[in-house]
């Protein structure tokens, strides 16, 4: 099992930059891949970028294209999402996720362990 603790959620006005870090514990050696998704009340978790633990080939979803950048430190464990021009839209809970398999990391069923979640809130 591997555990994830997520944070650097906020309220930012429209427009602006935050940055989430997710740090993982445990057995992080099972560990393929980290991932960002993103849930509404009523919602599906929608993915928003993952990252292999090696660096190769992030991948976006469609809403995080152009505006996040996803990265990780390995020394550290962390994995970050640097999240810039934020619109209200992009508000809902964060989480971090860690996948064993190398495939569909774009789905959340394909997904492991999830943190706890933080809340990002753009005002506008």
């Amino acid at each position: 099992q591997v555990e994830l603790v997520e944070s650097g959620g906020g309220l930012v006005q429209a427009g602006g930059s935050l940055r989430l870090s997710c740090i993982a514990s445990g057995r992080t050696y099972n560990s393929f891949a980290a991932g960002w998704f993103r849930q509404t009340p009523g919602k599906e978790r929608e993915f928003v970028a993952a990252i292999s633990w090696s660096g190769d080939s992030p991948f976006y979803g469609d809403s995080a294209k152009g505006r996040f950048t996803i990265a990780r430190d390995l020394a550290k464990n962390t994995v970050y999402l640097q999240m810039n021009r934020l619109k209200p839209e992009d508000t809902a809970v964060y989480f971090c996720a860690s996948t064993s398999r190398d495939s569909g990391i774009s789905s959340a069923a394909s997904y492991d362990s999830w943190g706890q979640g933080t809340q990002v809130t753009v005002s506008s």
